[in-house]
Formats: structure tokens, sequence, C-alpha cells
């Protein structure tokens, strides 16, 4: 039994019916499939945003203690350098001039010093 055109078009065109049909059902499950994959990251996002926040809070709190260390340190090294001026101006300068003196002396109390290290250690 021949088809007639009309039924062949209408063959043709329900395989492309059925075609599209089941294309539209995969695409369709596969965009339900997806939107579950985008809601769960979405919801690791927010865990993440979460623990980003809290780590934030502790590097703001690392970096506020940082800086009073740092504040420490800078008062610490100027003390230090009026400290090590005074000591320039008021005991070194003055003694500078005894140094050619001093350091002779000093020299020759060392040796001596060390020579009766040297003694007791033979004995």
């Amino acid at each position: 039994m021949p088809l007639t055109l009309n039924q062949f078009l209408l063959l043709v065109l329900t395989f492309a019916a059925v075609i599209l049909v089941i294309y539209l059902i995969r695409l369709l499950s596969q965009l339900r499939r997806t939107v579950a994959e985008g809601e769960k990251a979405l919801t690791e996002f927010g865990v993440l945003a979460k623990h980003l926040t809290e780590l934030d809070l502790v590097v703001k709190a690392k970096v506020e203690d940082l800086g009073k260390t740092l504040d420490a340190s800078k008062k610490a090294a100027v003390n230090i350098s009026q400290a090590s001026s005074l000591i320039a101006t008021k005991f070194v300068a003055p003694s500078s001039k005894f140094l050619p003196i001093a350091l002779p002396v000093a020299r020759f109390i060392w040796r001596q010093w060390k020579k009766r290290k040297e003694k007791k250690k033979d004995e």
C-alpha cells in the first residue's frame, strides 16, 4: 500500500514532532540538573562568604595588634636613639680626651691578664 503525499508529510511531521519533544524533554531535564547544581553552588558560596567574613575579622584584629607592636617598636627605637645620643654627648665625647692614654693601658692590662691565665693552665 503506497503512501500518499499527505500521509508521507504527516509521518515526517510526526517524526519531527517526536524528535523535537524528545530534544525539549532532554533539554528541560538538563536545565533542571543545572539549576540544582547552581543552588548547591550558591549555598557553598554563602558558606564560603561567611567564613571569609570571619577570616576578615581575624585578619583585621591581627593587623591592629601589629600596628600596636609597630608603635611600641618605634617608641623603643626613639628611646634607644635618645639614650645613645646622651651617652655619646655626656660620656664618650669627654672621655675621648683620655683614650690615647687609656687604650694602651687597657691593652697592657689585658696582656698581663692573659699571661696569668696561661700560667694557671700550664700548672
